[in-house]
């Protein structure tokens, strides 16, 4: 009888473990700079019940911004250049967002993001179509196999014909697409969308602010004439029947291997068209799917917690100077204060204080499951790749940093806030937003980074952050490259001849920093030898 019970108890548990695993919705918001990706990210917490009004992202008159641009910066600007981590829930789902910078200079932190979800929202600018960092990113998800949902954004101004939009998705995204809603009308006379997947309309009235009733309505009833003029009904009629004609029907399976995205259309700003986004979204996106480790495929249902940091972000909380690393939970349970094994470290550690986060809001949570997202404290306990398990040894994979396209040297300002500078260099790196090389011919510390923008937010970011000054003098160089080799004698003499050009990352790895392409050239042709890497992954 005891047995039986015992049986029966384990039973449930598995069960209710699997139930929690699967109502997980983690995802990413992927967009080209300013097609209202942070703003589609506003409206879906409005829907979740996290916030009852609605940041203004732009607008000077309503001193309210982005909830997920927290940083000091990122408000001056109207943009977003951090990964943002929010969860709410919603209906029977728990739904953990990653709103990304959409900036190309920090195009890194968003590689590093797409490791760490299950599926992608691209957001596409409805007059704009698709453009250049859209292409980017679409092709790290195409190698990962990331299930993808395209949002056609702004549909409340003048723009492109919607069928134009969809040859063009295909096109230059390389995926089939399938409509899931439709607009009605565009710009001063856009009423709406046609929801496709659940076969009626929902008509919103305009507000920026606030969640609206909707009105519901077959398409095929003489009542739609109530809401709408007899032109866009009759047009809207010919869209759906010509959509039916022209599209395959949608087949989830499809989506979750990454062969057709789902496409709605709608105006974040205005609240038409994202309910439908996020109805269909938290129904037919996959929940938390398995990870790819060095050792082994790890599955989302196995009883043991793994997981792994992708992010490391400084000073979420200003007034402590807190630190805090942010951890895909990949398996399992994660239960605060349990003894962790650290990978790297080779040793067992506990946390007290586990969070999860509303942007910079976080509350302490007692548990946490497969494809969640929490955050630990981190006084330079983590590094970006860090594994946590029960005790096994795994890393898991696909976490590089990229070789950098522009490099300056920093120099400190102030010559009483050494330590000042120090700290806040050392923790900016951590963050993986840019990286540091020390120069073994003069000693002079050198950033490099991908784009122009990244020098402005250190500068500032130590400044306001950390009371450090720095300033930046310029540095001739085309590229940094981690090299090795199979033979001593050979690294010890490329070392040698490359002497004034030889550089250590953080780590103490070799890295070689060529002035222009021809001495890159010359180097690999001279130094057979010699392998050069352009990521730190090798």
């Amino acid at each position: 009888m005891f047995c039986e019970a015992t049986t029966l108890y384990i039973e449930i548990y598995i069960m209710a473990k699997i139930r929690e695993i699967e109502r997980r919705r983690t995802f990413a918001i992927i967009a080209h700079p300013d097609a209202g990706k942070t703003t589609l990210t506003e409206k879906f917490l409005l829907f979740g019940g996290q916030i009852q009004v609605a940041g203004a992202v732009k607008s000077n008159k309503i001193k309210k911004t982005a909830t997920s641009d927290w940083m000091e910066i990122e408000k001056q600007r109207g943009i977003s250049v951090t990964t943002s981590v929010m969860e709410f829930d919603y209906k029977d789902f728990k739904v953990n967002i990653l709103d990304t910078p959409g900036h190309q200079d920090f195009v890194e932190d968003t590689f590093r993001t797409l490791t760490a979800v299950d599926s992608v929202i691209i957001v596409v600018d409805g007059a704009r179509g698709v453009e250049t960092q859209t292409r980017k990113l679409m092709e790290v998800c195409r190698m990962r196999k990331t299930p993808v949902i395209i949002f056609v954004n702004k549909m409340d101004r003048e723009g492109r014909d919607p069928f134009d939009l969809l040859d063009e998705l295909e096109e230059e995204l390389q995926i089939g697409v399938r409509p899931l809603s439709w607009p009605i009308d565009q710009g001063a006379r856009f009423r709406g969308v046609y929801n496709i997947y659940e076969d009626k309309l929902d008509l919103y009235q305009p507000s920026k602010q606030v969640v609206t009733e909707k009105v519901e309505v077959r398409v095929d009833s003489d009542e739609l004439l109530n809401y709408i003029e007899e032109g866009q009904a009759q047009q809207l009629r010919e869209d759906l029947e010509l959509v039916g004609g022209v599209y395959p029907d949608f087949n989830r399976e499809e989506y979750l291997n990454a062969e057709m995205a789902p496409v709605f259309f709608g105006s974040a700003l205005t609240n038409f068209g994202v309910k439908e986004l996020l109805d269909c979204f938290v129904e037919i996106a996959p929940s938390p799917l398995p990870t790819k480790a060095e050792e082994r495929l790890v599955k989302p249902e196995e009883p043991k917690f793994t997981g792994f940091v992708f992010k490391i972000t400084a000073n979420i909380d200003p007034n402590h100077r807190s630190c805090v690393a942010f951890c895909k939970i990949c398996s399992g349970k994660f239960e605060r204060n349990a003894p962790y094994y650290h990978v790297r470290h080779d040793k067992t550690m506990r946390f007290s204080s586990p969070t999860q986060f509303m942007a910079q809001r976080k509350t302490t949570v007692e548990e946490a499951w497969a494809g969640d997202i929490i955050g630990l404290p981190d006084n330079g306990t983590f590094k970006i790749g860090d594994t946590l398990t029960e005790g096994e040894k795994l890393h898991f994979k696909g976490l590089p940093s990229f070789s950098p396209e522009m490099f300056k040297y920093i120099e400190n300002a102030d010559p009483m806030k050494q330590k000042q500078l120090a700290k806040g260099v050392e923790q900016l790196m951590d963050e993986g937003v840019a990286q540091l090389f020390v120069n073994q011919f003069n000693g002079r510390k050198i950033i490099g980074t991908v784009g122009q923008l990244q020098f402005e937010v250190i500068q500032y970011r130590l400044q306001n952050e950390y009371n450090a000054s720095c300033r930046w003098e310029p540095v001739r160089l085309y590229k940094a490259c981690w090299i090795e080799s199979d033979s001593k004698e050979a690294l010890d003499e490329f070392k040698k001849r490359k002497y004034q050009f030889m550089a250590k990352d953080r780590e103490g790895r070799d890295v070689f920093l060529a002035d222009s392409s021809y001495m890159l050239q010359m180097a690999q042709s001279d130094f057979k030898e010699i392998k050069f890497h352009f990521t730190s992954e090798f």
